[in-house]
């Protein structure tokens, strides 16, 4: 496995663009995932997995910066970090990069191992956890982007945290 995993190339398509021309938000999750499906595949644990076993990798968290917009037939490529991982889990980070190379967006996922008849959380075969930890050892000397694990970044710069009263919405204390 190559380390980071970078198989990923698209092109801009125009049902991925908003009213504004470039690409819309939830566009980029598709491209983000379908980055990692083909890691996915790469550790054999593709759809002909879940065909075969009945279990497969459900997303159960993702957060997704925007770094910058992306046109029409602009050349995206991704890569792909296993941040950390073990027989049920896996967390992944993926750069989303324009063909300049400038990144467009990152995105960190958090996926379960689930059987899907059980609809239970459940240990991968050990030939698939085995090429998951041939990935992870490949992985661990990579550098860590500074903003992983950090969520959202609520609030800008001098910014004041304290909640705001939204049009009359009850339970929320005006400053």
């Amino acid at each position: 496995m190559s380390a980071p995993f970078s198989t990923y190339r698209s092109k801009v398509r125009r049902e991925w663009l908003d009213y504004n021309g470039h690409m819309h938000d939830a566009s980029y999750g598709i491209v983000l995932s379908d980055a990692n499906e083909e890691l996915f595949a790469g550790l054999g644990l593709s759809a002909d997995y879940r065909e075969a076993t009945g279990a497969s990798l459900y997303t159960v968290e993702s957060h997704i910066r925007y770094l910058a917009e992306c046109a029409l037939g602009e050349a995206l490529t991704a890569s792909t970090i296993l941040v950390s991982a073990d027989a049920r889990k896996m967390h992944l980070h993926t750069e989303l990069l324009h063909e300049d190379g400038h990144p467009v967006a990152t995105g960190e996922f958090f996926y379960l191992h689930v059987d899907a008849a059980l609809g239970k959380v459940t240990p991968m075969p050990l030939d698939r956890h085995k090429r998951v930890l041939e990935m992870l050892a490949a992985h661990a000397a990579l550098p860590r982007p500074s903003h992983l694990g950090r969520g959202l970044a609520a609030q800008a710069v001098g910014a004041d945290p304290r909640p705001r009263r939204l049009d009359g919405v009850a339970g929320i204390e005006p400053a």
